[in-house]
């Protein structure tokens, strides 16, 4: 066996011990009435072995053995890698510090050469994560990235699984960190095939937060919980002949036994122990002398124990209870005011009362006996024994996470060291990607005493903090904090907080009272920066976004000597600022592509890093780039700005880059790249706060599943939003809008779809969005109309859209325009119309838009009889919307083709194994299935279905019983793909 590294080596020993109280025999007393939860532990651990990720969980009362019945299993586990730890209640707040604790030891046992392979490319923040005092802890300027903190773990997770099958034990999961909890949850859900086992014990009504991680990491589908009952008559009668020696006890005083502990394990040991040392015997004579038993007896008989030692004694079980299990003798020295000698003589003392457990570092033999000492207490007095151990353990040069936990549980404390403490651990956790215990620490800290001044600063730093993962909370904090801040710097950042705050909240509503206080907060500024022409630009430029955002208040901000364009040369971060913004308020409005190109070209002429205050320009660069179909600058764009994120634990904003990458490939008409990305994004692990731009991802979804014929994933998901406050609609709504009309068109609702596409309109018109690039509903609604009989209107919503194409000059907008105006004009000039669309899009990206153009195109050819050019424009649109994966359009260009008398597509045209894969698929078996079964990797499975779409036509395995239908498989074909 292979005992592997164990974190936390003495909670092996902790229970051990049968109580309070020392049994009589030697050594502790065995396990009983666990044989079937045992056996359910040896099952899961099989199927672990045979390649599955599991999680076993132990729940229970306190003191229903829970720890003994896992330890006990894991000193007789085989073919582990077995690593264990006992989380503490005032740990909660240590970022990573159960991983650490699991992990660490595992990465310091190794050889050097075994060690470099095992953190090779896991990223910095999970160095700092096993080793804080490492070199790479001191930068505070680097921040963790959620995301990569929690995939660098698991790389280690994974090499480590792949050495050797790796268990993982969590004690008292219910006081387990955050950030742990959350890896380990993303863990579960992402090992796939390692062999990777999570046993935990938790306690019955206490729950882990956050509780939706609880609930992911304990989900039946991964997860078997056994429930730990009270011990039954005949299993207390084998404890009864244990602890007294006697093979044949009285089964009168067994039976009193049971009814006065109710079978509850830890009340029966201490309740026998105790009657042992009484010299009670277990027979019918003494039956009646078992007093009835429960936890208040039990923390008397603690309190009592106690009370028979020496002063040193009881100070030291209340030292030993306020600073937790496993300090060392000379902070416990230091708290009690004693020499360590002095402790160590009471140490040795309180273990002979049966209230220490084994081992060299001090520790309870159980909780209950922590809590007993702590009950005799008031809460002010606990919170006085916290502000000694804070003050103790700052003295001597403890980490600040582990001041700032008494620091916290003690409430306010004086001095100027605690606030500075709190500060300083909330940086850490930054450091470590932990950006709500960061919160945590710093909610504290404006607790502390402190001038108004010292608490704004703190409310700053907190809406830094929170604005990594939840941008209404950042919002707030930052409003807080404009309240008192004097510091020109400081109150342009909590301005820059609650801009970026808003510019990355769910749906951007205009509506938000920060915006009220950012609008007044600005035209204040706006005056005391007129000497500073840099904070004037930076001011300006928010000023014009809030304009754009809100029209209601233009004219109300006031702003003096605003820049012209001309004074403008992007050679400032500020001036590119506010190019940026002015950029895409001219492409707003509609004014020609090449204007807007040339402020887009000068706003990010020497981008300069991510920031709070510097976001907007990213922002409004990257929204001027997708319009204008510079997608090639857009994916530049992107790449650079999701690089920019790394180690700077700017979560939200790493999520809103993969729904702008997602947007871009939809604008490229990759349907299958757009979906991928977009599942990703919504995947993707983060904090508790909303995704940025979920409508945006949901609308993006939507289009690409009505591209792929999916109209009831369509349906399900357009369902979501059905409820969404209207009277105060985001700038996302009219795009969403618009989809959801199409979803209504492909339903054959036209009456629905157009009025959807109207109220588009109008939302679009209301804030002042001219441009068809942004908003191309005419079209939309003009090839609605024709299909009601609408002829008048849809041509004239169509030449709308083409006159406002041709005046903003953006080529997929005017091939978009052309396509509507011909499909309405019908005849001749129609079919020029749609020529000149198609010699349009034929020079931008969009090529999905194209192979439509090329259908209608194909169409009008074949209405005209002429057969080999519809072909060669169907066939040619038919590539294209394969490649793209919209398998709709793909489907009725194959139609039109086939009518046109063009060769389509044939199942039999797939290779022997991505037909054995499609087979398979087909059948309703998930890709591991299929790689299991076949002996391929899970790559392979997804590289043989993505060629069996293309080829088929389809969008995706919903569809493959359908396309194979038909079709004999080949059964007897070499059973590898």
């Amino acid at each position: 066996m292979n005992d592997g590294c164990r974190g936390d080596r003495a909670v092996r020993d902790a229970p051990r011990q049968a109580g309070p109280g020392r049994p009589g025999r030697e050594g502790p007393l065995p396990l009983a009435g666990r044989t079937g939860e045992l056996a359910a532990l040896d099952e899961v651990a099989e199927q672990v072995l045979a390649g599955q990720t599991r999680v076993v969980q132990l729940a229970g009362n306190a003191g229903m053995g829970k720890s003994a019945l896992l330890h006990h299993w894991l000193d007789g586990v085989r073919r582990f890698r077995e690593v264990r730890v006992r989380c503490h209640r005032l740990r909660r707040d240590f970022a990573f510090g159960a991983v650490r604790r699991l992990l660490h030891p595992v990465v310091a046992a190794a050889g050097e050469q075994e060690r470099r392979a095992l953190l090779d490319g896991v990223g910095d923040t999970v160095l700092r994560i096993l080793d804080p005092e490492g070199p790479w802890g001191g930068d505070p300027d680097t921040y963790a990235d959620a995301a990569e903190t929690l995939a660098g773990l698991d790389r280690l997770a994974f090499r480590l699984s792949r050495r050797e099958p790796l268990l993982l034990a969590v004690d008292d999961l219910q006081w387990i960190d955050p950030p742990s909890l959350r890896w380990l949850a993303h863990l579960v859900h992402r090992a796939d095939t390692h062999p990777i086992l999570v046993a935990v014990t938790t306690r019955t009504g206490e729950r882990p937060a956050p509780g939706d991680l609880y609930d992911a990491l304990v989900h039946p589908a991964a997860c078997r919980t056994l429930a730990l009952e009270p011990l039954r008559p005949a299993d207390v009668a084998r404890l009864v002949a244990l602890e007294f020696g006697e093979p044949r006890p009285d089964p009168s005083f067994c039976a009193a036994c049971h009814a006065a502990t109710e079978g509850h394990p830890l009340f029966l040991r201490a309740l026998l122990c105790d009657a042992r040392r009484g010299g009670i015997r277990p027979t019918r004579e003494d039956r009646d002398r078992i007093r009835s038993f429960g936890l208040p007896t039990l923390l008397r008989e603690v309190r009592q124990r106690v009370g028979q030692g020496s002063p040193a004694v009881a100070e030291l079980a209340r030292g030993l209870a306020v600073l937790g299990d496993g300090m060392p003798w000379s902070l416990l020295a230091a708290y009690c005011g004693t020499g360590e000698a002095v402790v160590r003589s009471a140490g040795a003392e309180l273990r002979s009362l049966g209230l220490l457990g084994a081992g060299e570092e001090p520790r309870f033999v159980h909780r209950v006996v922590r809590d007993a000492v702590l009950a005799e207490w008031t809460p002010q007095e606990v919170g006085a024994a916290h502000a000694r151990a804070a003050q103790v353990l700052h003295l001597s040069g403890r980490p600040d996470e582990e001041v700032a936990a008494h620091v916290m549980a003690a409430g306010p404390v004086s001095g100027t060291w605690p606030p500075a403490v709190l500060r300083r651990a909330a940086g850490e956790a930054l450091r470590r990607g932990a950006a709500e215990t960061a919160v945590t620490y710093l909610r504290h800290a404006v607790f502390q005493p402190a001038t108004p001044g010292e608490h704004a600063r703190v409310f700053l730093e907190l809406a830094v903090a929170a604005s990594h993962y939840d941008t209404a909370l950042a919002a707030s904090y930052a409003t807080a904090a404009l309240e008192n801040l004097t510091d020109d710097d400081a109150r342009s950042k909590a301005v820059a907080v609650l801009a970026y705050s808003h510019l990355m909240s769910r749906g951007g509503r205009a509506g938000s009272p920060d915006l009220a206080r950012l609008a007044t907060e600005l035209s204040t500024r706006t005056g005391a920066a007129a000497a500073d022409r840099e904070s004037l630009l930076r001011m300006q430029a928010l000023i014009e976004w809030l304009e754009l955002e809100r029209p209601s208040i233009r004219g109300t901000v006031r702003a003096e000597k605003r820049a012209t364009a001309v004074d403008l040369d992007g050679r400032t971060s500020g001036e590119r600022q506010l190019l940026a913004v002015r950029a895409f308020a001219a492409l707003r409005a509609g004014e020609p592509a090449d204007r807007v190109t040339e402020l887009v070209d000068r706003a990010r002429a020497n981008s300069p890093a991510l920031s709070h205050d510097l976001f907007p320009l990213h922002y409004f660069v990257a929204g001027s780039l997708l319009y204008l179909d510079d997608l090639d600058g857009a994916d530049a764009l992107c790449g650079r700005l999701l690089d920019g994120t790394k180690d700077r634990g700017m979560e939200l904003l790493a999520s809103s880059l993969m729904v702008y990458r997602s947007a871009v490939a939809l604008r490229r008409g990759h349907v299958a790249q757009a979906a991928e990305i977009a599942r990703t994004a919504s995947e993707r692990p983060r904090a508790h706060g909303e995704l940025p731009y979920r409508m945006t991802l949901d609308t993006i979804t939507l289009d690409a599943l009505l591209a792929q014929g999916d109209l009831e994933g369509a349906e399900h998901l357009a369902a979501s939003h059905t409820a969404v406050d209207q009277a105060e609609p985001s700038w996302e709504w009219p795009r969403f809008l618009m989809s959801l009309a199409a979803l209504r068109a492909a339903q054959r609702d036209h009456r629905g779809a157009l009025t959807l596409l109207r109220e588009s309109g109008q939302h679009f018109e209301t804030a002042g969005i001219v441009s068809p690039a942004i908003g191309p509903w005419r079209s939309r609604a003009a090839a609605v109309s024709l299909r009601l009989g609408y002829g008048r209107d849809a041509r004239a919503l169509a030449e709308e859209e083409l006159e406002l194409a041709r005046r903003c000059r953006i080529p997929r907008t005017i091939g978009v325009a052309l396509h509507a105006v011909g499909r309405v004009t019908g005849g001749t000039q129609g079919l020029d119309l749609v020529e000149e669309a198609v010699s349009v899009l034929e020079r931008t990206p969009a090529e999905l838009e194209l192979a439509r153009a090329l259908h209608t195109l194909g169409c009008a050819l074949l209405r005209r009889d002429d057969k080999p050019g519809a072909r060669t424009a169907l066939r040619r649109g038919l590539e294209l919307a394969v490649k793209c994966g919209a398998s709709a359009a793909a489907r009725n260009l194959q139609h039109q083709l086939h009518e046109a008398g063009g060769r389509t597509p044939d199942p039999c045209s797939l290779t022997a194994g991505e037909e054995r894969v499609a087979a398979l698929a087909a059948e309703g078996w998930s890709n591991k299935q299929i790689a299991e079964h076949l002996y391929v990797s899970l790559r392979t499975v997804e590289t043989h279905l993505t060629a069996a779409y293309r080829k088929l036509c389809i969008g995706g395995r919903h569809e493959l019983p359908e396309a194979l239908k038909g079709v004999s498989y080949a059964v007897g074909r070499v059973g590898h793909a």
